[in-house]
């Protein structure tokens, strides 16, 4: 089969299509045809060395899948060779998605929702489950709060802005200007335009002083040690970002806040929450360009890059029909 494969930590050029083997799926496991993928931020700051010590060279990488099942090894029960699947590999255990096959534990596997295509939902798999995580399961987001969600119409921040109105939030979102038309057919009630206004102040004065309930952070830096000025009292921040260095969030002190720090983690019971809401119409993932798997490099280089044009999620379609396609 093809893969695409990392020799060495660096740049997008450190990748290689290469033909391997065909996996073989093992008791309590599932070889699926792998029909797309995407590209998150995990993915180039594994490919240029953050996690040194959690990925062996070389290496297939790549954290969502969307696909066939082809076959099912001994003790599997839930899938059966045809069914429509969907997940994300387990992170730092095993090989990746940027493969034209994959193998996976029937414990982490969904059906693909009906309404989906493959780019669409291998584009939600990752995402999706670490907003579920984040604002589900950590910040408890609730029916009636009020949530500023950081770069809302990026990967993770259109999914956040969907599922935090499904929840009967009202969202604020900072976006570029560009973006604004964008981050309100999604659902955001308040759109600021960080370049031109201070979000803390905008925050203040849509609020009358009180501030949100949650705060998602997608940016980390000085956005995540800015969140406590924009919170209300017992107010909750829940942040996505690997943090490097050392944070200054004292003025947490005086909101008595929580902070709560999100590394997703892999199960089907995420994946058919999601699933719910994606036949209800409530969330649907927006595909901003999409590349072949020769030309994931060319998907990284352009993930990484500032103003890269991209409005929710960069899909890689796997398969020898496969072509560049690069922005629709």
């Amino acid at each position: 089969m093809k893969a695409i494969i990392l020799k060495s930590f660096g740049g997008p050029e450190s990748f290689e299509l290469c033909d391997v083997p065909k996996p073989v799926p093992h008791t309590g496991q599932v070889l699926v045809r792998v029909h797309a993928t995407s590209i998150n931020p995990l993915d180039y700051q594994v490919r240029r060395g953050d996690y040194p010590d959690l990925v062996q060279l070389p290496a297939i990488t790549g954290h969502d899948v969307s696909g066939v099942v082809e076959e099912v090894g001994p003790g599997v029960t839930t899938f059966s060779p045809g069914d429509e699947v969907w997940y994300t590999p387990q992170i730092f255990d095993g090989p990746g998605s940027y493969a034209e096959y994959h193998v996976a534990a029937e414990s982490i596997i969904g059906k693909k929702p009906t309404s989906l295509s493959h780019l669409e939902a291998a584009s939600l798999s990752l995402v999706g489950g670490t907003v579920w995580e984040a604002l589900i399961e950590r910040a408890a987001l609730r029916v009636g709060e009020s949530i500023l969600v950081h770069g809302g119409a990026g990967g993770v921040g259109h999914v956040a802005i969907q599922l935090a109105k499904a929840m009967g939030a009202r969202v604020f979102t900072t976006v570029r200007e560009a973006n604004f038309e964008f981050a309100r057919s999604l659902g955001a009630d308040v759109v600021i335009d960080y370049k031109k206004e201070d979000y803390v102040d905008a925050i203040m004065r849509e609020t009358g002083g009180r501030g949100v309930d949650v705060v998602f952070d997608t940016i980390g830096g000085n956005t995540l040690s800015r969140s406590p000025d924009t919170l209300a009292q017992l107010g909750r921040v829940v942040t996505i970002v690997d943090i490097a260095q050392p944070q200054n969030v004292i003025e947490a002190w005086g909101k008595n806040a929580s902070y709560h720090f999100v590394f997703t983690r892999q199960n089907r019971g995420k994946l058919d929450e999601l699933s719910a809401l994606i036949e209800r119409g409530q969330l649907r993932p927006h595909v901003g360009a999409v590349y072949s798997l020769a030309d994931i490099p060319l998907a990284h280089a352009r993930l990484e890059s500032p103003n890269n044009g991209v409005q929710g999620k960069i899909a890689i379609e796997v398969g020898p029909s496969a072509h560049f396609k690069g922005t629709p």
